[in-house]
């Protein structure tokens, strides 16, 4: 298994956590770029760059919403039990406890997106410097194509180490 990052999403509806390829860490920041305000609207921005990895997350989700609930998350709870944080499928944040999960850096670390306060985080970054503005590839059916994407962050949104 290819070496994934923690992104955490904080949108003013909820707060979402799974794993990514180190690519995509620059894909969510680009959709920052684009002034996105809640969660969908990224993963939307994102599924124009990376159609297979939102599915990914999409699915996860739906999955997640399927056998949890804020006040029982129990199915979910028995997933940790038993799968190293950093194996973890997506999951919605409703407790203290799936809070310090989707805390818990992954191999190539962990990035904050926080919506409501425009701020990235990254908590640790193993992967690359994240850049105010840069450019990535575009990628299909997992592999990067020839088209690129590019992206400037407004000076609102605030870049942490």
């Amino acid at each position: 298994m290819s070496m994934k990052a923690r992104i955490t999403i904080a949108g003013p509806e909820s707060t979402v956590s799974f794993l990514g390829p180190g690519h995509a860490i620059k894909m969510f920041v680009a959709a920052c770029s684009h002034e996105v305000t809640s969660i969908p609207a990224m993963l939307a921005y994102v599924a124009q760059l990376d159609q297979q990895l939102v599915t990914t997350v999409r699915n996860g989700l739906s999955r997640f919403d399927e056998h949890n609930v804020e006040d029982d998350t129990r199915a979910f709870r028995s997933i940790m039990s038993r799968t190293p944080h950093d194996r973890l499928p997506p999951f919605r944040v409703f407790d203290p406890d799936l809070r310090n999960a989707s805390l818990d850096p992954a191999g190539l670390g962990l990035i904050l997106f926080n919506l409501r306060s425009k701020r990235i985080v990254q908590v640790q970054n193993s992967y690359g410097e994240i850049n105010r503005s840069d450019r990535g590839r575009v990628w299909v059916s997992g592999e990067p194509v020839r088209r690129l994407y590019r992206y400037e962050l407004s000076p609102e949104w605030a870049l942490l180490p």
